[in-house]
């Protein structure tokens, strides 16, 4: 590494992809929110001094070496690995999913702490939910909190055409509710209740310490999930394989 700049961040891992026999790419989500792409040398060789280290999901601190087009791993200190995400295939399906959204919203020339913030904590609340309708709940409002911030909230509140608050449909191609008027010209509006946009409104405003203690039915929560799935789809013109793991757990 001689000659070559170093800095330093806090990171954490969002994906892993092999290169050759023994390396790895890893894409990082920076503290500062902008996304990093880097090459660990050895990350695959079964207790080398990277592999316990660089594993999906883990925030570490990083040395990283700047290279030509990839930067490459120098030092690893592992600060959370999350573990209690480790085995659990429901854990990991969640986890994978807020990875999955944080890598599409994160860019390489724009600092944004804040989606550096929301991830570790989602992360961190995957481990806490006592259940897989809880671990729907925390992956539906990560992405509506994420994209909120981004700039594409919902309308939740009056249709979004024209504005009378008896909304009864919602479309995210339209861009939040509907009334029954306005949806007849905008194909795929769907019926929505009147709680199930209560808990949308709360999916962006209420903590995720609150979202762990509210009671959700199973039904209910993959509902929630599916249209996080579908108002992210739509909005990041992406496929999301992650998520829709998740919504098939």
């Amino acid at each position: 590494m001689a000659g070559r700049r170093t800095y330093r961040c806090r990171a954490i891992v969002l994906d892993r992809t092999k290169l050759g026999e023994t390396d790895l790419i890893l894409t990082l989500l920076a503290d500062d929110g902008r996304r990093l792409r880097a090459v660990a040398k050895g990350a695959r060789k079964p207790g080398g001094k990277l592999a316990g280290k660089v594993q999906l999901f883990c925030e570490c601190d990083f040395l990283l070496a700047c290279g030509r087009s990839l930067d490459v791993v120098s030092e690893v200190s592992l600060v959370d690995a999350h573990a209690g995400l480790r085995g659990d295939l429901e854990r990991v399906s969640a986890a994978s999913a807020v990875c999955e959204v944080a890598r599409l919203c994160c860019y390489e020339d724009a600092e944004d702490p804040f989606v550096y913030a929301i991830t570790a904590r989602a992360l961190s609340t995957c481990e806490e939910a006592r259940d897989r309708s809880h671990l729907n709940l925390i992956d539906a409002a990560y992405a509506f909190k994420l994209l909120a911030h981004l700039g594409w909230r919902p309308e939740l509140g009056c249709c979004v055409a024209c504005g009378d608050e008896a909304a009864t449909r919602i479309s995210c191609a339209a861009g939040g509710v509907l009334c029954e008027s306005c949806a007849k010209d905008v194909a795929g509006a769907e019926p929505v209740s009147a709680p199930q946009l209560a808990w949308l409104r709360a999916l962006i405003g209420a903590t995720f310490d609150d979202l762990l203690a509210a009671h959700v039915g199973e039904e209910l929560a993959v509902w929630l999930l599916s249209m996080a799935h579908r108002w992210c789809a739509t909005h990041l013109d992406a496929r999301l394989r992650a998520m829709e793991f998740a919504i098939s757990c």
